[in-house]
């Protein structure tokens, strides 16, 4: 998707291309906080754990897309506000902004899980969106652009969401959003996670310093890692492809630490995590319940991490759009399909390959010559190969909860190495 003009939005960002990096929120963090209500409602301080949690209405969405299906779509944020606790990452840096946006996916059955990650500097329409608490608005501004982690800064998780469902045409259901200090306690809560490093890390920016090898950190050093950017090629999209990775170390270590089984330790995560958490008034203890319910059985490799396709923007290098393709990947997600290239066994997966391979076939000039920056499965750089479908597939990345952390070496490629 391309827009005629451009404008730049910088706000609380340093120069070119330095933006401050931030811990975002993945889908273990989300899925926890839609498990604990089944295990706390035995507690008599719930209601007041509950209270901590921020919830805000959800205002001014415009012409929205039908909801097609049974199926649930959280918009997960991971915001860099330094405000309160936060203040010790840099209080400084005023406003906050959004570099970590993900789709959580969640199928009829509750049975799959699809986290679409997409990109902090992805050009987006400027749509018009209403000031709320915090936030001061935008005017809309027809066939022009702006990075979609200023859509956040400027108009909020309201105007995010507006954004996402018209750029996507993905019905949203719901929206949760998690600050620093909410990361690192959870971290610390599971008892930490592992990462594994292809060399040693020593980033000033991040504060990360770590050996080569497979790690087991707690959380300051796993927001470290979250933040790190300037490392391989230097590219938010393979800090997407590590972030992955982790995200799949903490399912699996909420898996490992049957976590759900323990009531006191749940009960001290929610504690932990409230204060740093802001959803959407329609986001209630009824719904908490009710999904915990059907959430406790998700097998790991049912949740599969993927990412939206990307091209560089022409008109700006350090800016990517979404390429052709994506649109193929939005309508699966929309409709709960298998995602295209995704392999089914009956008839009717057939079917839907044919149907995604024939709308997949680019026009001749259609994609820009730059569609190599689009990532290939497990965190490789460039196109796929072989069939449209395959290619397709390529270009979303994509790995389940069951990853190896340490078969990530893929998304530390590029000439700075661990500096």
């Amino acid at each position: 998707m391309e827009y005629g003009g451009e404008r730049r939005r910088t706000a609380g960002r340093g120069p070119r291309g330095r933006t401050t990096p931030h811990a975002g929120v993945w889908v273990a963090v989300a899925t926890a906080c839609l498990l604990v209500a089944a295990v706390l409602t035995g507690y008599a301080a719930y209601r007041a754990i509950v209270g901590r949690i921020h919830h805000v209405p959800v205002i001014d969405l415009g012409k929205r897309p039908p909801k097609l299906n049974d199926s649930l779509n959280i918009l997960v944020i991971g915001s860099d506000s330094r405000q309160g606790k936060n203040a010790r990452y840099g209080a400084r840096i005023g406003g906050q902004r959004s570099d970590t946006v993900l789709v959580l996916h969640l199928s009829p059955d509750l049975r799959r899980a699809t986290v679409l990650s997409i990109p902090r500097d992805s050009v987006v329409p400027v749509l018009p969106c209403a000031a709320v608490d915090g936030f001061p608005g935008q005017m809309g501004q027809l066939r022009q652009i702006e990075q979609i982690n200023a859509t956040f800064a400027l108009g909020g998780p309201d105007c995010l969401w507006k954004t996402i469902e018209q750029a996507t045409h993905i019905r949203l259901d719901h929206f949760m959003e998690l600050n620093f200090t909410g990361f690192e306690h959870v971290v610390n809560d599971l008892g930490g996670v592992d990462i594994c490093l292809p060399f040693a890390i020593h980033d000033a920016r991040s504060r990360l310093r770590l050996s080569s090898g497979l790690h087991h950190v707690w959380g300051a050093t796993a927001l470290a890692y979250w933040r790190v950017r300037y490392i391989g090629a230097g590219s938010d999209l393979e800090r997407i492809q590590r972030d992955q990775f982790l995200m799949a170390s903490v399912a699996q270590e909420v898996k490992r630490a049957n976590l759900f089984g323990d009531p006191a330790q749940v009960y001290k995560i929610v504690s932990d995590i409230a204060a740093s958490l802001t959803t959407d008034s329609g986001l209630t203890q009824a719904n908490l319940i009710w999904l915990a319910n059907h959430l406790q059985s998700m097998k790991l490799s049912a949740v599969r991490f993927i990412q939206i396709p990307v091209v560089v923007y022409p008109k700006n290098q350090n800016w990517v759009q979404w390429a052709p393709q994506a649109s193929d990947l939005f309508s699966a997600i929309a409709h709960d399909r298998n995602l295209p290239g995704q392999r089914g066994s009956g008839p009717r997966e057939a079917a839907e390959r044919r149907a995604d391979a024939a709308r997949a076939t680019p026009e001749a000039g259609h994609a820009p010559a730059s569609a190599a920056a689009a990532a290939k499965p497990d965190g490789q750089q460039g196109p796929g190969r072989g069939s449209q479908s395959s290619h397709l597939a390529g270009q979303y990345g994509g790995i389940t909860a069951r990853a190896n952390a340490c078969r990530d070496s893929a998304a530390f490629a590029g000439p700075l190495g661990g500096h």
